[in-house]
């Protein structure tokens, strides 16, 4: 990692099934600086609405199980991260998943000394 380059935060929000193949993955690269993982629930804008009433049983199975992976690296190193958790990620059916990016303003070690 050069000082020079920006650094890019990575998220992307995946099937929890994927995970251990693309940690696996990620840690063939090079330049993966590690990464933060969450488990969280979600949900599609994709929701068909049943024509019985469903009540608060169908809203609840309305969310399903996901991983979100976060990942802050020099921004020489997002292209290959970005396709290596499209490449493992990918199914190919709905709820895949997502994958952005955010610019990053500061970035610290808390390692480094103060």
């Amino acid at each position: 990692m050069t000082t020079t380059d920006a650094m890019i935060e990575i998220r992307a929000v995946i099937r929890p099934a994927r995970l251990d193949p693309l940690r696996a993955a990620l840690r063939q690269i090079p330049e993966f600086p590690g990464m933060s993982v969450i488990k969280i629930d979600g949900c599609s804008a994709l929701w068909v609405e049943q024509s019985e009433p469903g009540g608060i049983k169908r809203d609840l199975l309305d969310y399903t199980p996901k991983a979100m992976v976060t990942i802050v690296a020099p921004e020489s190193a997002v292209e290959v991260l970005i396709a290596t958790i499209h490449r493992i990620a990918h199914t190919g059916r709905m709820g895949d998943g997502l994958i952005w990016t955010c610019r990053v303003e500061n970035f610290i070690r808390i390692t480094t000394p103060a």
